[in-house]
């Protein structure tokens, strides 16, 4: 086989589908984000706005976090030095899922290198300590709950996106005895739609079910302590685990499940993707800790308004300008186009014309046809930028339109 060829010819697919995927090489500066700068492939550096990063409320700049991350850092150096089991276990560890744990009210917590890896272990793992299990995925979900449920081969149903009467057909169809598992999403991210929590515990709790949600882009966003999606509507109590990320809204590195003490013992105890894991470098445990802290307090919630409401007006003067959005009332900001080319062109012209950084989302994480920008406002961003965003926005728009009208022609 001409393996060189092959991997050529994979690669030429992307590029003829127009969605190959292109790393802009960006300089965050401490203290200033969302500003950056973006080394240009032609050797230079431009100034630029990002308007798609997961730094939901700009964490990973605040001095409680920083000086958190410093202070461990001088104290005990950098590696962890090992996997959990094995010399990797340190109090800031500890104190992080101590914080986990009382962020979402469980009694224990579980901190993994990613909430991607989080997700794999623990659903692939849930199989091993229930054999027979029966899990019900809602077919948006991640990536990394889909490869989870799929390893150490087992039932599984998928029901339509968010639609409980299609989760309670398949449920009220299997053996009433086989245990059961449901699993989905708070927030979905490319959307930003809401999973409706309390109907899918309804159905749980009628069926014996466990829950499994994934917080990933709620947690620090919602609720009064920024728990996520199940604290603001008063639901924590009926989801048997979460799973979350240290990385989005808490603006450092890492994932975790909470749950309780005999289920996290369990899945730290047989999970290859824990076990086998270098555990987080102290310092990332310490400024995870300090910014879930920081995000409980009245402060918190006060990056929760802020980020609210350039959403909102995001959103508003988009739609005010014509522009396809998809609005579910989250903090995410989609704007479909509905072709890589198209979409891939008006990242690329925003970016080197106007410096506003946005990414265009592609086939496989949006169905073909659906292609869009994903614009995440946060609190520090402000209201010039917005400005700044929507006026090259209605520009660029109607350029691509007259270019696609001609293209037609």
């Amino acid at each position: 086989m001409d393996y060189n060829l092959a991997l050529d010819k994979a690669i030429q697919k992307l590029h003829d589908e127009g969605r190959y995927r292109t790393f802009i090489d960006i300089e965050r500066e401490k203290g200033a984000f969302p500003k950056a700068q973006w080394n240009r492939p032609d050797g230079g550096k431009q100034d630029i706005t990002v308007w798609c990063g997961n730094d939901y409320l700009g964490m990973g700049q605040h001095p409680v976090v920083l000086a958190a991350m410093h202070e461990a850092l001088e104290a005990v150096g950098a590696g962890s030095g090992g996997t959990r089991n094995i010399s990797g276990t340190t109090a800031y560890h500890r104190r992080l899922e101590a914080e986990i744990a009382d962020l979402h009210q469980k009694e224990a917590a579980l901190v993994f290198s990613s909430a991607y890896n989080a997700n794999d272990a623990t659903l692939s793992t849930l199989r091993v300590l229930f054999p027979g299990l029966i899990i019900y995925s809602d077919s948006l979900n991640h990536a990394s709950m889909i490869e989870g449920i799929k390893r150490n081969a087992g039932p599984k149903r998928i029901f339509r996106h968010n639609d409980v009467a299609h989760l309670r057909e398949l449920i009220a169809a299997d053996d009433p005895a086989a245990p059961k598992l449901i699993a989905f999403e708070s927030v979905y991210s490319m959307d930003g739609d809401f999973g409706p929590i309390k109907e899918i515990c309804d159905i749980a709790e009628e069926f014996g079910a466990l829950t499994y949600i994934d917080e990933v882009h709620a947690v620090g966003m919602y609720g009064p302590r920024g728990a996520g999606v199940a604290e603001r509507d008063g639901l924590m109590h009926r989801i048997d685990i979460f799973n979350g990320t240290l990385a989005k809204a808490y603006g450092v590195f890492g994932g975790y499940i909470a749950a309780s003490a005999r289920m996290v013992d369990a899945v730290r105890s047989y999970a290859p993707g824990f076990i086998f894991s270098t555990s987080l470098p102290p310092a990332i445990a310490a400024g995870a800790q300090a910014s879930i802290a920081f995000l409980k307090t009245a402060e918190g919630q006060k990056l929760r308004d802020a980020q609210q409401m350039h959403a909102k007006v995001l959103k508003m003067r988009l739609k005010a300008l014509g522009m396809p959005i998809i609005d579910h009332g989250s903090h995410i900001v989609p704007v479909v186009i509905g072709d890589p080319v198209h979409t891939k062109a008006v990242s690329d012209m925003l970016l080197s014309d106007y410096g506003v950084y946005v990414q265009p989302i592609n086939f496989p994480t949006v169905p073909r046809g659906t292609e869009r920008l994903r614009f995440t406002p946060s609190p520090v961003h402000d209201l010039k930028q917005i400005d700044g965003l929507v006026h090259a926005m209605d520009l660029l728009w109607a350029r691509c339109a007259l270019n696609r009208a001609e293209a037609s022609a």
